[in-house]
């Protein structure tokens, strides 16, 4: 496993999804390359988690995960590595919420909040979305996001969504 660099290391949580050829398979390979990235070290991770699909509701059920990274990457560098990751996975943006292999998102990192091109932070609607906030949860129990509040107060809204815990972390 990579070891941290002497740069300062930030707290970063990382969604997974994925929901086409064997996301099961998908995933865990997606947390392996996740405990090689440079200067970085896999904390935690949580259960594997299945959802229905949101928005374009057509498609197959995902399977979701939440990790936990401390990195020196900065949170540019680090969605640069998640991107690299999902094409190395065969991720192909077709449209939104399409049915994909591999849906890395920076979720949190630290307590940044920023808004610049092609990075939000928090990631925006995380603060909706039950199979991101239950593992995250999960793996970091009074976790809050910036700006939105505590994760376990914003799960308790998102009870309308289907989600099933299929394999214990």
């Amino acid at each position: 496993m990579p070891s941290i660099s002497t740069k300062p290391a930030g707290q970063a949580f990382i969604g997974l999804g994925s929901n086409l050829e064997n996301p099961l398979f998908q995933i865990r390979q997606a947390i392996s390359l996740l405990a090689e990235l440079p200067d970085s070290r896999l904390i935690k991770q949580s259960s594997l988690y299945r959802s229905a699909p949101m928005g374009v509701v057509d498609q197959p059920d995902f399977i979701n995960a939440v990790v936990h990274i401390e990195t020196a990457l900065m949170p540019q560098a680090l969605l640069r590595a998640l991107l690299e990751i999902e094409r190395r996975c065969g991720r192909i943006r077709t449209y939104p919420n399409a049915p994909r292999t591999l849906d890395l998102d920076l979720l949190l990192y630290d307590d940044l909040q920023c808004h610049e091109e092609g990075l939000v932070l928090p990631h925006p609607r995380m603060h909706e979305r039950a199979f991101v906030l239950q593992p995250l949860m999960e793996i970091e129990r009074d976790c809050k996001i910036p700006g939105q509040g505590l994760v376990s107060e914003l799960l308790a809204a998102c009870t309308e969504q289907r989600l099933e815990c299929i394999s214990p972390s």
